[in-house]
């Protein structure tokens, strides 16, 4: 293989777990662009959201353009990356992106907004947050991939695409 696995979608749609799975079965390395930023600046992503969104944006935009120069590995990113255009050009040049759907309903009822800073103050913002990146996922990703059911289901399909792409070159 040699592209990244990029996996984008909502806070709570299951982008690390699956992601971690996946990287497993495949056989190659995993990094969750979250614990990625904290581990480089030593704070949480709630710390670094109390210095300002931008501040955290800009980090990750300085985040994804050292991890894309690793490849081939799953990376998970945070449900925002989407909101800049060169976090996703970047990630595409060498990347399958795979947009993980699942149900906003199923996000709300499960997520846990404690490390979720644009989520600590109203659950309900989730439903907000869809409808502004909903477009945006599905502009960016190659493939769409809905993990409501089952996360093995997911990966399986995910595997496939990815075995289906590598034929093609």
């Amino acid at each position: 293989m040699e592209k990244n696995i990029v996996l984008i979608g909502m806070p709570g749609c299951g982008k690390s777990t699956l992601g971690k799975k996946l990287a497993e079965r495949l056989g190659i390395d995993f990094v969750d662009l979250d614990e990625y930023i904290e581990k480089k600046e030593g704070l949480t992503i709630p710390e670094i959201f109390e210095l300002g969104e931008e501040y955290f944006r800009n980090l990750e935009k300085k985040a994804v353009k050292e991890v894309v120069q690793t490849c081939p590995q799953v990376i998970a990113t945070g449900g925002g990356v989407v909101l800049n255009p060169d976090n996703m050009e970047m990630l595409r040049k060498n990347g399958l992106i795979f947009f993980i759907n699942r149900a906003i309903d199923i996000i709300a009822s499960e997520i846990e907004v404690s490390r979720r800073p644009l989520l600590a103050k109203d659950r309900k913002q989730i439903f907000r947050l869809y409808e502004q990146r909903r477009e945006l996922y599905k502009k960016y990703s190659d493939y769409e991939i809905i993990n409501n059911e089952s996360m093995d289901q997911a990966i399986d399909e995910i595997v496939r695409i990815v075995k289906a792409e590598g034929g093609r070159r």
